[in-house]
Formats: C-alpha cells, sequence, structure tokens
C-alpha cells in the first residue's frame, strides 16, 4: 500500500472553486483507476487543500490544478506504512 499526499495552496479568493474543482474533477479523476483503494480530502483555514490517496501500488498523479487558482504549485509526497 502506498499513501500520497497532494498538498495546494489557493489564491484567497480562488479558494472554493479550486476545492470544487479538487473534489469534481481531479480526485474523480483517479478513483476509477484500478490500483486506487481511497481518497480524502481535507481544507485549512490558511487556503491549503490536503488530498490523500490510498493506492495497491503506482500512485497516479492528480492533475495540474487551474492555475490561476493556486498560489503555489502542488507538492507531492508518498508513504508506506511502518511495520510497527
Amino acid at each position: 500500500m502506498i499513501a500520497r499526499m497532494w498538498e495546494v495552496r489557493a489564491h484567497p479568493k480562488g479558494f472554493d472553486e479550486l476545492l470544487s474543482w479538487v473534489c469534481d474533477v481531479a480526485v474523480r479523476r483517479v478513483e476509477v483507476l484500478p490500483q486506487h483503494v481511497s481518497s480524502d480530502v481535507y481544507s485549512s483555514t490558511d487556503n491549503r487543500i490536503v488530498v490523500i490517496t490510498k493506492w495497491r501500488h503506482s500512485p497516479e498523479s492528480l492533475p495540474a490544478p487551474p492555475a490561476d487558482l493556486v498560489a503555489r504549485a502542488p507538492h507531492v509526497w508518498d508513504f508506506t506504512p511502518v511495520d510497527r
């Protein structure tokens, strides 16, 4: 299992539109892939949106967000579970 964390910061006036795009376009595009397990979307009070997707193998990237809605390009990190 691989967890991919995708984080983007929205322009303050574009936050609602970017959040809708993330939920309605970006996440839906990867949820139909066979290796996809689950997705969660989070938001913060400082205009950040985080998507955590879980994959059986080979995580796929979310599409690039509309440039006019973001304050900076998304950052992406992959994680694997730790046996403890």
